[in-house]
């Protein structure tokens, strides 16, 4: 709350309807402009109505259903006030993470993340008392729901995220079962990246009269270089291809999409076994070495990643250098949320689409869904590459230590900066989780780093801490 002598906020946010909290906490976060889909989706919001939002990756649409949740928020009432639902447990870790940054900025407020790949029991004791706020897949909400380890019937705000990917992903029934344990009076949003009659369908059977708002793809895909390369089919040829594509554009990162696992482990593989700092995202990862891979892959400790779209879904990477499509998706919108991942925030994006010729009639779907001219090249012969591939700038230090022993990133930083000596452009990314933390380090200073955390001590405690490949 603000006090009598402290100036109520004039910014673009506070002439949404933000409350000054919320202003102070978007300003200090770094937001200094609203996006479109939060100028035109937060007046609605604050107001307390339904909304049905049209919002690709990349526009902004996860501030704005934060504020959604912490708007409405009484945080003395010990209960479950709000619920964000979302396809997968990367998107609804981005969620939380998000939510909780905003949080901050008002006193007690807890959330809770809740998806699969962990054991269900591990999660009941941050269910004791209830959060306020609750983050997670439609498959690990429902397992709470029905061993009555969670109580939605004091929700206000209900947010489905990426809705249309849940259909598509068959949760249709799951989020008819998580809405019915919630009261009819609440708030619903819903966010999609696509209008398909399921969707509003959907709409129809959980909000009341929502207000439609469709925000533009980002203005950052103006800055984006999209080529597409004609390949042979086969796997062999494609990777190749790949291959390629990295030695000749050099991207500081990379994503590439694959349609299935099987492509995903093959590709990555190679691609490691070629010299490339590739790591795959897929599925079959227990919940821990899927978040280890996507705090590598995020702090510069790989520069390559290999996912499925669904594996992929809910990153959100800023300074990822270039999308590299492995084969065309049959959906044309699948392709725009591939490409809309790179150029972002003002940088150039570049993406790089593989297609055989079987494969055309894909891109001439692209071509008239996107409304523009198809730009074709040739991949250059990888003999002509004569640099090898560049090792990963950073390397990822594992300490075994985390919120629940009141590690904090400065603590981790003072450290590495005063004991150990090594200076602050020397230390990357720091990721605290609630029994590890994730620090990034100059690779060549790394073995340093490492020998002088596990002889020293942080904040005057010896923990357990190792190098991740």
């Amino acid at each position: 709350m603000s006090t009598p002598d402290e100036p109520l906020p004039t910014g673009a946010f506070a002439r949404l309807g933000l409350t000054p909290a919320l202003c102070r906490a978007v300003d200090v976060l770094g937001y200094a402009q609203p996006t479109p889909i939060q100028t035109e989706s937060l007046p609605p919001i604050v107001a307390g109505h339904d909304v049905l939002a049209q919002a690709r990756t990349g526009t902004g649409k996860t501030l704005a259903l934060a504020v959604g949740l912490l708007m409405r928020l009484e945080p003395h009432r010990p209960q479950i006030q709000g619920v964000v639902v979302c396809p997968t447990r990367e998107l609804a870790e981005q969620v939380g993470n998000a939510v909780r940054r905003l949080a901050r900025f008002m006193p007690n407020v807890k959330l809770s993340t809740l998806c699969g790949g962990v054991a269900l029991r591990s999660q009941v004791p941050s269910l004791t008392p209830p959060p306020h706020l609750v983050v997670g897949t439609p498959g690990r909400l429902l397992d709470h729901l029905g061993r009555g380890t969670l109580d939605f019937s004091h929700v206000r705000v209900l947010v489905l995220d990426e809705a249309d990917r849940m259909l598509d992903m068959g949760f249709s029934e799951p989020i008819a079962q998580i809405v019915g344990h919630t009261p009819k009076t609440r708030q619903t949003l819903l966010f999609s990246a696509t209008y398909p009659s399921a969707i509003q369908s959907l709409s129809r059977g959980l909000q009341r009269s929502p207000v439609e708002v469709t925000a533009q793809d980002p203005p950052q895909a103006v800055d984006l270089e999209q080529v597409f390369f004609e390949v042979e089919g086969g796997p062999a040829d494609r990777t190749e291809a790949v291959r390629g594509l990295l030695l000749q554009y050099r991207p500081e990162s990379a994503l590439v999409f694959c349609a299935t696992r099987e492509d995903v482990r093959t590709l990555a593989d190679k691609l490691a076994s070629l010299g490339f700092p590739a790591l795959a995202l897929s599925g079959e990862l227990e919940q821990r070495e899927r978040e280890e891979v996507l705090i590598r892959f995020s702090n510069g400790s790989a520069t390559v990643l290999v996912a499925t779209d669904v594996a992929a879904r809910g990153l959100d990477i800023d300074a990822l250098g270039a999308v590299i499509a492995y084969e065309l998706p049959r959906d044309p919108d699948v392709h725009l949320h591939r490409i809309g991942r790179t150029g972002r925030a003002g940088r150039p994006g570049l993406a790089l689409n593989l297609c055989a010729p079987k494969e055309r009639v894909r891109a001439e779907a692209i071509a008239e869904r996107h409304g523009h001219t198809l730009r074709w090249s040739t991949v250059a012969p990888t003999s002509a590459r004569t640099v090898p591939p560049a090792p990963a700038p950073m390397k990822t230090l594992v300490i075994e230590a985390g919120r629940q022993d009141k590690l904090r990133a400065g603590d981790l930083l003072g450290a590495l900066c005063g004991e150990v000596g090594l200076k602050g452009e020397d230390v990357g990314q720091i990721e605290v989780g609630a029994n590890r933390t994730y620090v990034a380090v100059r690779r060549p200073r790394a073995s340093e780093a490492l020998a002088g955390l596990k002889s020293g001590k942080v904040k005057g405690r010896t923990f357990r801490v190792w190098a991740l490949p």
